[in-house]
């Protein structure tokens, strides 16, 4: 080993590579040390006898010392400070960044694909047993139904109270009855010269007690019975009177027993809906006047109505939730809880959830064929064969620049306006009228509106079913015992499906979130605000579909056998 080292050190030397070194001797050696420790010496003295200061040590900076000091007075500032700092740290905003725009994947949707990666992985030869990856013509076998769903849709349920009415009657039968009593005649004078205080003075006979049956007037200035009274006693009258009591002190001329009939509303059944404040009474209309006249207890009575009908509006809070099918379901994420009305806490509200678009509204028919197959963990997907992997990203992008132009508003200076549009609902309702994407259509636009929806609401739902509208929120349009019964809903609906996926993520970028549903306008993005978009963050995934819904088997397969035939011909009559 030594040797092969000289060897290799002189043929650098040779070579003018390394240069020996001169020879120094042991005094010199000595002599450069006590020069070396002589100048250290000087140096020692002088900083132990120079007056410390900050500024002679290198790179020591008196103000973020100072903040440092002042943190170090004040512990609980440290926080405060760091978090400042970081606001505007490159390394900090670049790790938040990172963050903020990883991929998100729910359990439930990585839980549907490694189950459909495992079922190929149990049988993979029953995928591509026989293909090879020649290009040439083989086999295509369909791959397992996938799981995965173009694009997600706005699905809302109620929670909460709102107000039952209901109708409410009840009846009010006429009584009548017959009852004997005594009947008493008396006779009493009334006039200016009658004493009030005699028993025959006719105040002594007030009514109801008594009343007048007959009277007479009587002039004193003629004489009666013989006798000659004269005119003294003003103008008199005698009253006959008919008590239903004696008289105490008065003597009765005639007794007689009579039948007295009396009639009485009973009411006894509407006492409850009278005294109860959440009903109103509409109406009130007889139900028995034929025949007018009846026979009681051997009497005969007449009353214009026998019996009335009294009717009611009621109303109550009861309780209601529709929302159990969308809590069940894990492959719809809870989004936010809208209030429906005014009060605190609040009494109706709607539950808004974020959930995937069926499956078999977008989803077509893979296959594995041979020369494209690709397997991850057993997971298979047919290899769509482009010149350049990002090609759908520079078409979405071309097509945004192309849906610009069309949609650029030279009046207002503003991009990608929608229109605004509304559709109404009753608050745990069965008929909903808006239920949109994610929701089949019931055919025929006459039943619906039998049923009770709007022509414009069936647009609007046809409209939000081809992804053209995006969901803004919900107000309530009427209420009742301070309960929502109907809410409305607003939409922004745009030109294309491409539009609405920039409204919708170009409104999370700057941020510019939709305004009120009451008073959303939907309007466009202004030229500076469109130029603040990053595109390349945004979700196309359900205009790709789109782009590729054209390029399907089986036509794919039999413009492949074409080709390959045309080949083989080409190759035959050449060999002949």
């Amino acid at each position: 080993m030594k040797h092969c080292l000289r060897l290799i050190g002189a043929v650098l030397l040779l070579a003018g590579i390394l240069q020996p070194a001169s020879a120094q001797t042991t005094g010199d050696a000595k002599a450069d040390g006590k020069a070396f420790g002589n100048t250290m010496i000087d140096r020692v003295k002088g900083a132990a006898t120079t007056t410390p200061d900050a500024s002679r040590v290198p790179g020591f900076n008196p103000a973020a010392t100072q903040g440092l000091e002042d943190l170090a007075d004040h512990p609980d500032r440290i926080e405060g400070a760091a978090r400042s700092a970081a606001s505007s740290n490159t390394a900090v905003r670049a790790i938040e960044d990172s963050m903020n725009n990883r991929a998100r994947f729910s359990a439930q949707e990585i839980k549907s694909i490694l189950a459909r990666s495992g079922q190929i992985s149990e049988t993979p030869l029953d995928y591509t047993s026989g293909m090879s990856v020649s290009g040439s013509k083989g086999n295509c076998v369909p791959l397992p139904p996938g799981t995965g769903s173009v694009g997600t849709y706005m699905a809302t349920c109620n929670t909460g109270y709102t107000a039952e009415t209901r109708a409410a009657s009840c009846q009010i039968p006429l009584e009548a009855h017959a009852t004997p009593r005594e009947v008493y005649g008396y006779y009493c004078v009334a006039g200016s010269g009658v004493d009030p205080s005699g028993i025959y003075a006719c105040n002594h006979y007030p009514a109801p007690q008594c009343t007048v049956t007959q009277s007479w007037p009587i002039n004193l200035c003629d004489p009666y019975f013989g006798i000659y009274w004269g005119c003294n006693y003003g103008d008199l009258r005698v009253d006959l009177m008919s008590c239903t009591s004696r008289v105490e002190g008065a003597t009765a001329y005639t007794r007689t027993t009579e039948t007295v009939v009396t009639t009485e509303r009973n009411e006894s059944q509407c006492s409850p809906l009278a005294g109860d404040t959440n009903c109103t009474l509409d109406t009130e209309v007889c139900t028995d006047s034929d025949p007018v006249t009846r026979i009681v207890d051997g009497v005969a009575v007449t009353q214009p109505c026998w019996a009335w009908q009294r009717n009611y509006t009621c109303s109550a809070k009861t309780a209601g939730n529709d929302c159990g099918d969308l809590e069940a379901n894990g492959s719809c994420r809870f989004v936010r809880e809208d209030c429906l009305t005014d009060d605190s806490p609040c009494s109706t509200a709607e539950r808004v959830y974020e959930c995937p678009v069926p499956a078999g509204e977008n989803s077509g028919q893979q296959y594995v064929c041979d020369g494209d197959v690709y397997c991850i963990d057993g997971s298979c997907e047919t290899i769509s064969r482009e010149a350049n992997d990002e090609f759908k990203d520079a078409a979405v992008a071309l097509s945004a620049m192309d849906q610009a132009r069309r949609e650029f508003d030279p009046a207002t200076m503003t991009l990608f306006k929608g229109e605004r549009e509304t559709c109404s609902s009753k608050v745990f309702g069965i008929l909903n009228c808006c239920k949109g994407k994610g929701f089949p259509l019931i055919p025929g636009i006459q039943l619906l509106v039998a049923l009770g929806c709007g022509r414009e609401e069936i647009l609007l739902h046809q409209r939000d079913a081809q992804g053209l509208c995006a969901y803004v929120g919900t107000y309530c349009s009427s209420s009742f015992l301070g309960v929502c019964l109907t809410k409305k809903k607003v939409y922004c609906c745009f030109e294309s499906k491409l539009t609405r996926i920039l409204q919708e993520q170009g409104r999370a970028q700057l941020p510019k979130p939709w305004d009120k549903p009451k008073t959303e306008q939907c309007l466009g993005f202004t030229l500076d605000e469109f130029a603040r978009l990053d595109l390349s963050r945004m979700d196309f995934s359900e205009v790709y579909a789109e782009f590729t819904d054209a390029a399907r088997l089986p036509d794919e397969l039999q413009t492949s056998e074409l080709i390959q035939q045309k080949i083989r011909d080409y190759y035959e009559r050449s060999s002949q």
